[in-house]
């Protein structure tokens, strides 16, 4: 639980990072092996984006395009399969609380292991990721409250006969979500630049700055949901009060994530908040070369449309679309 609460920074801002310092880059990958393992495998390609880059006016964006992994339009499953492979002692039911796509891919491991899944869902969750959640087997509970509402509600819930598969909250799951989106920077071959990473709880940022720790990296965030900058600023976890009503879906987050928290906030060199437009406009920037991104998906890139100037962008970067077209 976050130590303090605060208000969501207002509007775009991009803000240096107080807290930033060495960090140490981890080389392993300890999910790779499983995941290669798994049926359907194969790297998420890798792919220049010259629209981008003109309009970032760099030399080179290249886009690591989680839009399809492992039969998902999304890379939550790297995590949600890792940590329930490490986890798993008898339960029966997985559970997990979700802005659309974790709880898809909690849904799709329950159904691989032939497992229930009850997934917790926040009240303004577009019915189309409702059903593409049903449509995995699981059981849809909505939640009339925020995301991190949904993830209380997911964590009472579990017990002897049913493991949370969270990447926020105590314990070890959340640890081994982070490792199983490792498996995303082991894929990447090259040394970009800089890299700009998306944020909600933090998780995704974290396997990513371990992956590419000493390389400059910018995270992003809505502006209406902007913990992790609100927890940089504060110097500790602070929360963001809701409602976060912020189209980037998956990112609306209140709290950031414990285990998560201590890798992101010392390997961040900044942290950029965004509005909606600007998430809008990396989507449809995206199209034009082709890759088919949520909101969520394209806010790095969003993050540094909105801040190229003050960021003072180098020749290559790098940016992860992690979400599909939303709704699917």
């Amino acid at each position: 639980m976050a130590e303090r609460k605060a208000s969501p920074p207002a509007g775009a801002r991009l803000v240096a990072n107080p807290l930033a310092a060495e960090t140490p880059r981890v080389s392993a990958a300890p999910a790779l092996e499983f995941h290669r393992s798994l049926p359907g495998y194969a790297p998420t390609p890798l792919v220049e984006a010259p629209a981008a880059a003109r309009a970032l006016g760099v030399e080179q964006v290249l886009v690591k395009d989680e839009s399809g992994r492992l039969g998902l339009p999304s890379f939550k499953i790297l995590g949600a399969s890792w940590a329930a492979h490490r986890a798993l002692a008898g339960q029966h039911t997985l559970t997990c609380a979700t802005d659309g796509n974790h709880g898809r891919a909690v849904a799709r491991v329950a159904r691989l292991l032939g497992l229930q899944a009850i997934v917790f869902v926040p009240a303004d969750m577009i019915p189309a990721r409702r059903a593409a959640i049903a449509g995995e087997g699981a059981q849809v509970r909505v939640v009339d409250g925020t995301y991190d509402e949904a993830v209380d509600r997911a964590a009472a819930l579990g017990g002897p006969d049913v493991l949370v598969v969270q990447d926020t909250g105590e314990g070890d799951v959340p640890a081994w979500v982070i490792d199983g989106y490792g498996t995303i920077g082991a894929e990447i071959d090259v040394e970009p630049d800089l890299v700009a990473v998306q944020i909600g709880v933090g998780s995704f940022a974290a396997a990513m700055v371990r992956r590419f720790a000493g390389t400059r990296i910018i995270g992003v965030e809505p502006a209406t949901a902007a913990c992790a900058l609100a927890s940089i600023e504060a110097g500790a976890p602070a929360e963001v009060p809701g409602p976060h009503e912020s189209v980037m879906a998956g990112l609306n987050c209140g709290n950031v994530a414990p285990a998560a928290w201590p890798v992101f906030s010392r390997g961040i060199e900044a942290f950029a908040t965004i509005v909606d437009a600007r998430a809008r406009e990396a989507v449809r920037l995206l199209a034009a070369d082709g890759i088919i991104a949520g909101e969520s998906g394209a806010a790095g890139l969003a993050g540094l449309l909105a801040f190229a100037p003050q960021i003072d962008l180098p020749p290559s970067v790098l940016v992860v679309n992690t979400e599909g077209a939303t709704g699917i």
